[in-house]
C-alpha cells in the first residue's frame, strides 16, 4: 500500500482549473508534519518538480513553467496539501505525484531523493 493518496485529477479543457489533494493513506500521519512537494511525469519525459511547501505552509517553491498558474497550500487541521492548478495548458498533461519529506529540512527540495513517501499518482489531462 502506498503512503500517500492523490485525488482530484481528471480531464479539463485548456484554460480550465483542477485542484489536486494529497493526504495520508492507511495508518500513516505524514503530510501534516512534513515538507510536501508535487512532481509530475508526462509520457516520454522524466519526472519533474512542480511545487513544494514547508511544514507551516509559509514557504513555497514553484518551477518556472507553473509559476503564476499553480498554487500549493495546506489545510493542516486535515493533514492535507492541495495543488490548485489554473489556466491549464495541454503541456500540463501528466501523472501528478505527491511526495513527503520527513527529514529535518525546513524548506522544500526540488530533487526526488529528498522525499521519503510517495503516492501512486493522479492523471491530469488537458485537452486543446
Amino acid at each position: 500500500q502506498v503512503q500517500l493518496i492523490e485525488s482530484g485529477g481528471g480531464l479539463v479543457q485548456a484554460g480550465g482549473s483542477l485542484r489536486l489533494s494529497c493526504a495520508d493513506s492507511g495508518r500513516t500521519a505524514t503530510v501534516g508534519g512534513s515538507v510536501v512537494a508535487w512532481f509530475r511525469q508526462a509520457p516520454g519525459k522524466e519526472r519533474e518538480f512542480v511545487a513544494g511547501i514547508d511544514r507551516k505552509g509559509t514557504t513555497t517553491d514553484y518551477t518556472d513553467f507553473v509559476k503564476g498558474r499553480f498554487r500549493i497550500s495546506r489545510a493542516n487541521s486535515e493533514g492535507t496539501v492541495y495543488l490548485q492548478m489554473n489556466s491549464l495548458k495541454p503541456e500540463d498533461t501528466a501523472v501528478y505525484y505527491c511526495a513527503a519529506d520527513r527529514s529535518l529540512r525546513i524548506a522544500p527540495a526540488r530533487h526526488q531523493g529528498a522525499y521519503d513517501y510517495w503516492g501512486q499518482g493522479a492523471q491530469v489531462t488537458v485537452s486543446e
